[in-house]
């Protein structure tokens, strides 16, 4: 853990990366292309700042194509300012902080917020698919069941497996291309009207023993279901890989760390 925050301190230490990161903030989502026109250097050198910055976690990529799209992860940011600022002064901060986001941040009605995690599993893509869609495997690293027959049209539920089987999350499968690619609405059930739709985008990737997993949570529908989001996708991929690789989830469910903090949510929550 303190080799990582060195990472990502020794990352910010950096202007050109700072400027890159400012850049996701305002536009996420951007192509190497996008981002190396905003600054006066070779591309190469802006490749390097960019490796230094997924190294440290702060950035993670997605390819759609040809292209390589970048998106800001802003977990080890939150957590610098949870481990080093508000312990000192929370109260008077927390409050400077929500002025500032209101000042800064873009209308989210018209550009509604994305989250992008990556991880890299040792396991093959069939073992990662079977573990993203069979119910038991879910209910075992979730903490839910996920019921479907996973074909494109079909519905599918996040069920609770504390025997009342209610589902938190409902939603459509969009894509079905096993073992590579699973797109699927995510929203409230119809016991909770007017809740907002979002979409989440699974995509496996083999490189030879390993597997690289890219979870994508598209129109989120504000900045706290962005952090939500931003602590539950973490949380419930850490127990799957933990499941695959090893064979056991974690000895304490991630999420309930979470939950600690106040930022657990529906992307990764146990039981309620």
């Amino acid at each position: 853990m303190a080799a990582d925050m060195d990472k990502v301190f020794k990352a910010l230490a950096d202007p050109t990366r700072r400027r890159l990161l400012d850049s996701l903030r305002r536009a996420d989502g951007q192509t190497l292309g996008n981002l190396c026109g905003q600054l006066d250097m070779a591309r190469q050198s802006a490749t390097q700042h960019l490796l230094v910055l997924e190294e440290a976690n702060l950035i993670s990529t997605v390819r759609r194509g040809r292209q390589k799209l970048h998106y800001l992860n802003p977990v080890p940011i939150h957590d610098i300012r949870r481990r080093w600022i508000a312990p000192f002064d929370q109260p008077r901060l927390r409050t400077l902080d929500t002025v500032r986001r209101h000042a800064e941040e873009p209308d989210m009605t018209t550009d509604k917020p994305t989250y992008v995690y990556v991880t890299y599993i040792h396991s093959t893509p069939q073992r990662v698919w079977h573990a993203l869609t069979d119910a038991d495997l879910t209910a075992a690293y979730w903490g839910h069941s996920n019921v479907s027959d996973w074909q494109v049209g079909s519905p599918w539920e996040h069920r609770r497996t504390d025997g009342t089987d209610l589902a938190d999350v409902v939603g459509t499968v969009l894509e079905s291309t096993p073992p590579s690619r699973l797109v699927m609405t995510f929203e409230a059930p119809a016991t909770q009207p007017n809740g907002a739709v979002s979409q989440v985008t699974f995509e496996i990737e083999p490189y030879h023993d390993i597997v690289r997993l890219s979870v994508t949570h598209e129109n989120l529908a504000d900045p706290d279901d962005l952090r939500t989001a931003a602590h539950g996708w973490p949380a419930v991929l850490a127990n799957l890989k933990s499941l695959l690789e090893t064979g056991h989830v974690l000895p304490q469910p991630p999420w309930e760390m979470a939950a600690a903090t106040g930022t657990a949510g529906r992307a990764g929550h146990g039981q309620d």
